[in-house]
Formats: C-alpha cells, sequence, structure tokens
C-alpha cells in the first residue's frame, strides 16, 4: 500500500508535489507555535508565525528558480531572527529543502556558488545566535547532508533515465527486427506459393490443352495428360498444406518437410507428361545436403521447368546438378525461344520466378544466372555454396 502510494505521488503533477511539500514544512514549523511553552520563552506571535509561513512560501517554486527560492528563504529567515523574537524550529527545514532542490538541479557552476553563499550564511547565523562550535558544526553537517541527498537523487534520477533510455532503444530495435522478420517470411511464404502454384497450374494448363486433341488421335496418352493433371493438382494440395501447417498452431498440423532432390525425378516425370523431353543427371561426388539447401534446388529446377512449360516452346530441357567441394552447381537448359530481353528473363513479363530464384540463391550465399545458351535456348544456372562440415561426407 505504501508502494501504491509513492507510485501515485511520483506520478503527480511536479506543481501539486511540491505544493504538498510546501504544506509539509508549514505543518511541522507550526509546531513550536502551538504547544505548550515555557512562560519564561519568547512568546508565539502572530507576526512570527506569518513571518515563518512567508519563509515557506517559496518552496512552491523550487524546480522553477531554486536560486531565487534559497534567498527568499534566507532573507525570511535573517528578517525573522534579526526583528522578531518568537518559536525557535528545530531544524531550518525550508532553507534545507531549498539547499537539497539546488544540489538535484542545478548547474555545477551554480552549485559551487551558492554552496560558498551557504557556508557564510551559516557563519553569519551562529555568529548572531550561540557562537558555539557545536552549533556551527550541526549546521554545517545538516547542510551538507542536504546537498549530498539532492546529488544522490541527481545521480539516481539519470541512471534511471538512462536505463528507460536504453529500454526503450532495445524495444524499438527489438520491433524493427522483429517487422523484419515477419518481411522475410511473408517474402519466403511468397515465394513458396508462387513456385508451387506456378508450377502446378503451368502443367495443368498444358496438359488440359494438349487433352483435346489427344482425345481424338491417341487415347492413350489422353488418358495419360489427364492422370498428370490430376497428380500435378494432388501434389500441389499436399504441399500447399504442408507449407500452410507451418503457419498454424496447433499440434495436429501437418509438419511433412519440403521436397528435395530426391523428388526432382517425380517433378520431371510430370513435366514429361506435358510434351518436352526432359534428361537428368548428377556429377561429381553426390552426397547428402541440409534439407534447407535440397528444397532449394528442387524450387529452382521447379521454377525453371516451369519457365519452360509456359514461355519457351522447348522440345527437350537438360537437368544438371554438378557437386563441387564447397558448391553444387544448378543447371537447367532448353532449347526453346530465347531471351527476349537480353539475359535478364525470356520477355519483359513481370513474373517473380527469376527473381526468386535469384533471392533462394542469395540466401544460400550463392549467385544465379539466367540468359540464353551458346547454342540457342534459354539456360538457368545456380551455384550455391555448401557447408564446409557437408565437403567429403
Amino acid at each position: 500500500m505504501i508502494r501504491a502510494c509513492g507510485e501515485r505521488i511520483r506520478a503527480a503533477d511536479p506543481r501539486w508535489r511540491d505544493l504538498g511539500l510546501t504544506l509539509l514544512v508549514q505543518v511541522a514549523t507550526t509546531i513550536p507555535f502551538v504547544v505548550p511553552r515555557d512562560p519564561r520563552e519568547s512568546p508565539a506571535t502572530w507576526a512570527a508565525y506569518l513571518l515563518t509561513s512567508l519563509g515557506n512560501l517559496p518552496l512552491v517554486w523550487r524546480r522553477r528558480a531554486p536560486v531565487l527560492v534559497l534567498f527568499g528563504v534566507v532573507a525570511a529567515g535573517s528578517v525573522y531572527r534579526l526583528a522578531l523574537d518568537g518559536p525557535g524550529q528545530p531544524l531550518p527545514y525550508a532553507g534545507l529543502i531549498a539547499v537539497y532542490t539546488i544540489a538535484l538541479y542545478s548547474s555545477e557552476r551554480v552549485r559551487r556558488v551558492m554552496g560558498a553563499v551557504v557556508t557564510v550564511v551559516i557563519f553569519g547565523s551562529v555568529a548572531l545566535n550561540t557562537r558555539t562550535a557545536r552549533e556551527l558544526l550541526f549546521a554545517l553537517f545538516v547542510f551538507a547532508a542536504a546537498f549530498v541527498l539532492g546529488r544522490l537523487q541527481a545521480t539516481r534520477q539519470a541512471y534511471t533515465a538512462a536505463v528507460e533510455d536504453r529500454a526503450a532503444q532495445l524495444e524499438r530495435a527489438n520491433r524493427i527486427e522483429a517487422e523484419q522478420a515477419a518481411a522475410r517470411e511473408r517474402a519466403r511464404i511468397a515465394r513458396e506459393m508462387h513456385d508451387i502454384l506456378s508450377h502446378a497450374v503451368s502443367i495443368m494448363i498444358v496438359q488440359a490443352e494438349a487433352g483435346p486433341v489427344a482425345v481424338r488421335k491417341a487415347p492413350a496418352r489422353a488418358e495419360a495428360a489427364f492422370e498428370a493433371i490430376a497428380e500435378t493438382g494432388r501434389d500441389a494440395m499436399a504441399q500447399l498444406r504442408t507449407m500452410l501447417g507451418v503457419l498454424r498452431t496447433d499440434e495436429a498440423a501437418p509438419r511433412a518437410p519440403q521436397p528435395g532432390i530426391a523428388a526432382l525425378p517425380a517433378l520431371l516425370d510430370r513435366v514429361r507428361a506435358g510434351g518436352p523431353r526432359v534428361s537428368y543427371g548428377r556429377t561429381g561426388e553426390v552426397r547428402e545436403l541440409p534439407a534447407a539447401l535440397e528444397a532449394t534446388v528442387h524450387r529452382v529446377v521447379q521454377e525453371a521447368l516451369t519457365n519452360v512449360v509456359k514461355h519457351s516452346g522447348a522440345s527437350s530441357v537438360d537437368v544438371r546438378l554438378e557437386y563441387g567441394e564447397g558448391d553444387l552447381t544448378v543447371t537447367v537448359a532448353d532449347d526453346g525461344r530465347g531471351p527476349a530481353d537480353g539475359a535478364s528473363g525470356r520477355s519483359t513479363g513481370g513474373g517473380h520466378g527469376l527473381i526468386g530464384i535469384r533471392e533462394r540463391a542469395a540466401a544460400h550465399g550463392g549467385t544465379a544466372w539466367c540468359g540464353a545458351g551458346p547454342d540457342g535456348g534459354f539456360v538457368v544456372r545456380v551455384v550455391l555454396v555448401t557447408s564446409p562440415l557437408e565437403v567429403g561426407t
């Protein structure tokens, strides 16, 4: 409960807190005026009480003008000491708070000047009062303690502000990192969706267009075409369910691995059913690669074959994997129409397939090149970097 009250006080407007502190000091300085007094002591008069209250009033503005507040408190106390002979106070509350405030809010230069001024005032006050070393040492001690407490509070506030600023910076950095991670994940999902759907739909369109002709001339081939359409659709749906399952939070979601190099023969069979002859070969020291790298190889070949089916009009396609000591080169070459816009792609259309191939290659520290082959046609060549731990395995 006390902690909650402290939090509410710290959250209040500083002006209201200063007003509350002034009223608290006023209560403390009122006590000597209301408690029973020895008849031999100085009487408690209204004039003495009003002058004491006037010495407390400047504390309301202590944050806005700490130096002027100190001068006001000293002036009121001097008049009280010289002109009136009222009840004394156990401690100079207003003066101590004024010194504390200067130590907390003022610059180093102001603190030094006001420290010298307060020291002179203390010596003068003691000289006009008891002129004893006991009073002098006590006054120096309590005012020095108020100053030290003010500096400690200033250090604490600076430390708290630095910690809060650091926390805010970390929160901003974490938020930016989370947004960037989400953007990368969206781009990855978009590439997967594009590769899966673009390939499946392209194969299905080619097979569907060839189906009516095959029905009239080669019923057996038509049956194979329709079976290829169904198989392509089933495979696309299975891959989509696997990918979308990753986005689900329930444990029942499918977690099948993405297709890798081992699934390439089935992919090539579906493309062969669409018309072009597809050859496949691997050279070098064939070895098992990480699942993510194998999935990239599969998607690169898939996208390249999708472009062949959609754009090239090729009669044959060669897919080749070359295993190097520290890399893997994937080459897909066809004998169809060459690129219409140099080496960047087959046409100036707005497809994202070749961009996705380059992004996948860059994700594994590799490179991608697309362009005309030496004997015509179109070539997609991707070099992927393999981990040093994989070399020679």
